[in-house]
């Protein structure tokens, strides 16, 4: 009987056509293998050589892909997926005792850390890695055996479960409670500067300063000044700093609320948003107990973040 692995494509050819094709640039595709753009653009052609047919088209410094290439590259994606998963299934014995999971560094920094010793506490002999990134987790490279993203929970080849829900409020350093300048009213944001959150975390839902004031008829407030900040953290301790008054999302404020070093000023403040943070994997994948217990222990503590209301 011939051998079935004969007639396969060969794998590296395969991998830098996936990059290639999901990035729509050699030149991107040889920076995340760490190869030379001509070693991508030998692979291709050699892939091309086996299929006997152009995967891309090249026009001036940009390709597309042709036909071919698009039909085949979900099932390539598949495959490589479905490789990754038989790897880590072969490290399973190797892993145990160890949960590695993906998040956006903000909700890394400051709803996940500050709650990982009471984990660690309840389950002896796991460890939990914190892998912080901006970037969506590519299952197919990243060794995480789940994320948390933060959108509508509908992602492509992945199963994906809510964690928690997410609104914005006003937060502030107590301090400015006091003195001749106190915020007591929205009205009273025109005499302090407004913290403004510009990460890409931001979804179209969330509330900026101008429709957050419009919201509540406030007049007076110039909603454009202010400094503008690219992660939701660096708004979070910007106005804990003092600095000024940020529209903050609660699960990324809740441990600074919840020790006093910020407050929310104003008690009809909240605005609910369509995004919350949810616990992804690729569908199919066999998630290990360590794994399992470490979701339903991220469950736990967010059905008690909501119930406290930090």
């Amino acid at each position: 009987m011939a051998d079935p692995t004969d007639r396969l494509p060969p794998l590296n050819a395969l991998r830098a056509f996936e990059a290639a094709a999901r990035r729509l640039s050699f030149t991107q595709a040889a920076e995340e293998l760490n190869v030379t753009p001509g070693a991508i653009s030998q692979q291709i052609r050699q892939l091309e050589e086996y299929a006997g047919t152009p995967l891309f088209k090249r026009t001036g410094r940009s390709v597309l892909l042709t036909d071919a290439a698009q039909a085949s590259l979900p099932l390539v994606r598949e495959a490589f997926e479905r490789i990754s998963e038989a790897g880590r299934i072969m490290q399973a014995p190797a892993r145990k005792g160890r949960v590695m999971v993906s998040s956006a560094p903000s909700f890394a920094a400051k709803w996940l850390a500050p709650r990982l010793d009471r984990f660690h506490q309840a389950h002896e002999g796991v460890e939990a890695w914190i892998s912080a990134d901006m970037a969506l987790t590519d299952f197919t490279t990243a060794d995480a055996d789940f994320a948390i993203r933060y959108g509508r929970g509908v992602y492509d080849g992945l199963k994906s479960e809510k964690l928690l829900d997410e609104t914005v409020l006003p937060v502030c350093s107590p301090a400015m409670l006091d003195g001749p300048d106190a915020i007591r009213r929205p009205e009273d944001l025109k005499r302090h500067t407004l913290l403004h959150d510009e990460s890409s975390e931001v979804d179209p839902s969330c509330p900026d300063w101008a429709s957050w004031l419009r919201a509540r008829n406030v007049k007076g407030v110039d909603a454009s000044r202010g400094p503008r900040f690219n992660q939701a953290i660096l708004v979070i301790e910007a106005a804990a700093a003092g600095r000024g008054v940020a529209l903050a999302k609660k699960a990324i404020a809740a441990a600074d609320l919840a020790s006093g070093r910020l407050v929310a000023p104003f008690a009809d403040g909240s605005t609910s948003i369509d995004f919350g943070y949810w616990l992804v994997w690729p569908k199919g994948r066999h998630l290990s107990k360590d794994v399992r217990d470490f979701i339903k222990w991220l469950k736990t503590e967010a059905a008690e973040t909501e119930v406290v209301g930090v």
